[in-house]
């Protein structure tokens, strides 16, 4: 090799070496502290899965910065949102967030959508179960679908904090799968879903959607029984027993998930960041046995498929709420 070839080579291997350098130096990370938002009250479920990513985050050194959560809680979500939107393209702000943040939308509660936000991740999901008392007459998912066809005005069923909700969604979907209006249901909801779980095991109530982590002691200790639940395949754990409505013959399909969102324009950089993060998160084994005992199931995605999952969710939801009249 001739001397100006050596050269010319050695001078390529030192720039490219270089530019590698000064982009691993540059490459994104949180400079200040971090914020997780929560649009509820602390002690919620969303509060509980902010905490406890706050707690990964640190103990598993995943970010060298600060983080707290701040709880916003009202107006069904808006508030903390409003606050989120505030700190735009910032990656030092995130939300942990639910199924609320399409249907307050799509009813017109909020003018804040998922498409003014940037999805990061979707950390877990947690299906609707349908639960009867144990001396309730209805023995399974076929004896409540078919009661429903055949006398839908005497059932109640209860769902937790909102109408519209993942859980009032999921009795509209049984309802229309069996052929009846789902809007003159007599469906009730509580505050929380273990009002209503309340009101099932004082048989004020014939049906309570709800999720199983409410439910599952009760019928543990023989005094509820679980009918089927809202999910595209059997859940896992002590849950496998419970069939999915699909598999019984009804489109039931409708979730809570925990997902976290950031303001939006946040930089490539940013996203590739916390897809990082998050990554190494789901993948810890405290946050496997955390959503394990919350009877939910590990479906994380990355950003790009939390946007996917948004997307084709918000249609779904949309038709859902059409039939219960709540589209605004």
């Amino acid at each position: 090799m001739s001397t100006t070839v050596l050269r010319l080579t050695l001078f390529a291997s030192t720039l490219l070496a270089a530019t590698t350098n000064a982009f691993a130096a540059t490459a994104w990370q949180p400079s200040r502290n971090v914020e997780i938002v929560v649009s509820t009250s602390p002690g919620s479920g969303s509060d509980t899965t902010a905490r406890f990513i706050q707690k990964l985050l640190i103990e598993k050194s995943l970010v060298r910065a600060s983080v707290n959560v701040v709880n916003k809680p009202g107006g069904q979500g808006v508030i903390g949102l409003t606050y989120l939107s505030q700190h735009g393209a910032d990656g030092h702000y995130m939300m942990v967030t639910s199924p609320s943040l399409l249907a307050n939308q799509i009813t017109g509660r909020s003018k804040i959508g998922y498409r003014d936000t940037t999805p990061l991740a979707q950390l877990g999901a947690e299906y609707v179960m349908f639960t009867v008392r144990s001396d309730s007459p209805l023995a399974s998912g076929r004896d409540l679908a078919e009661r429903l066809k055949a006398n839908p005005g005497a059932l109640s069923f209860s769902i937790g904090t909102t109408m519209g909700s993942h859980n009032h969604i999921a009795v509209a979907q049984l309802a229309k799968a069996v052929g009846v209006d789902p809007k003159p249901i007599k469906v009730i909801a509580f505050a929380g879903s273990a009002d209503g779980i309340t009101a099932l095991l004082g048989g004020h109530i014939s049906v309570t959607a709800s999720p199983a982590s409410g439910v599952w002691e009760h019928a543990s200790a023989g005094k509820l029984r679980m009918l089927a639940v809202s999910a595209e395949k059997r859940q896992s754990g002590p849950l496998a027993s419970v069939p999915t409505w699909k598999e019984l013959g009804y489109p039931v399909l409708s979730a809570n998930w925990r997902s976290v969102i950031g303001p939006k324009g946040m930089s490539a950089g940013e996203v590739q960041y916390w897809d990082g993060v998050f990554s190494k998160l789901v993948s810890a084994a405290e946050w496997k046995q955390s959503i394990a005992s919350e009877h939910m199931e590990n479906t994380y995605s990355d950003a790009r498929g939390t946007l996917e999952l948004m997307e084709a969710q918000s249609k779904a939801m949309a038709a859902a709420l059409a039939d219960l009249g709540l589209v605004k």
